[in-house]
């Protein structure tokens, strides 16, 4: 693919209100692995504790996420995406570690999560790597609190961003990314359903979810919910953002 023009930094519009929904076309849904295959990299192998499982692949998820992040990060400015928007001119809105919500540009707001996010992963508290050292009980309200954030850089991505990632020929590996997570998510219940239905259009074009008479969708990946363990349901989850429809 030809490489991605970049927007004017003095007046770009963003590409949330030009691009309306290119990722849904046919051409461009692809995602380079069988639905099959994603079902079974996320399932809970026999033994494997539940926190480390969490623990690889929230890994995973944010080192992709960064990476298509990173290849068009010069055309998400200030300018041209002065707020934090997701499909459907869904807006989040950032909390600070004082619980003070603010209203910041999509750069800015990715900077929060991707920074909040390194610095997470990378402490040894909350992400164990030696010897004996064990997760603590709040692990996977904060691994809830990641993958959300995460879902939310995607979700701009795709809403403002994929005409870019489809010129520089990205877009199959952030359909890859987006049916990581919404795999994870589905297998473990790991975010509201407020959160994903800004996507649930692109769920059901690469078929992750059923739509059910066009009056109920129904997700593939949870056919296999009922033998999940009670304890991986958590009643509360951190907040770090804000979702305004």
């Amino acid at each position: 693919m030809g490489k991605a023009r970049r927007k004017d930094k003095e007046g770009g519009e963003s590409g949330a209100s030009t691009d309306s929904k290119l990722y849904l076309e046919a051409a461009v849904l692809e995602r380079k692995l069988p639905e099959l295959d994603m079902k079974l990299l996320v399932e809970l192998p026999a033994g494997l504790d539940y926190n480390e499982w969490l623990a690889s692949h929230t890994m995973a998820l944010f080192d992709h996420v960064n990476l298509v992040y990173g290849t068009i990060s010069e055309f998400c400015t200030i300018i041209g995406c002065p707020d934090m928007t997701g499909p459907g001119q869904r807006m989040y809105l950032w909390f600070d570690e004082k619980g003070k919500k603010t209203r910041v540009a999509a750069p800015q707001y990715i900077d929060y999560v991707m920074t909040f996010t390194q610095k997470t992963i990378s402490d040894e508290t909350i992400f164990p790597t030696k010897y004996a050292n064990e997760f603590p009980s709040s692990f996977e309200s904060i691994v809830r609190k990641i993958v959300r954030l995460l879902f939310h850089v995607i979700a701009h991505l795709y809403a403002a961003h994929f005409k870019e990632v489809w010129l520089l020929g990205l877009h199959a590996h952030l359909n890859l990314t987006f049916t990581h997570l919404t795999a994870l998510h589905n297998r473990f219940s790991l975010i509201e359903s407020k959160e994903t239905e800004v996507l649930r259009d692109l769920e059901i074009a690469l078929h992750l979810c059923e739509d059910m008479n066009h009056e109920s969708v129904s997700c593939i990946s949870n056919v296999d919910m009922e033998g999940k363990e009670n304890e991986l349901r958590s009643s509360t989850d951190e907040t770090g953002s804000e979702v305004k429809s």
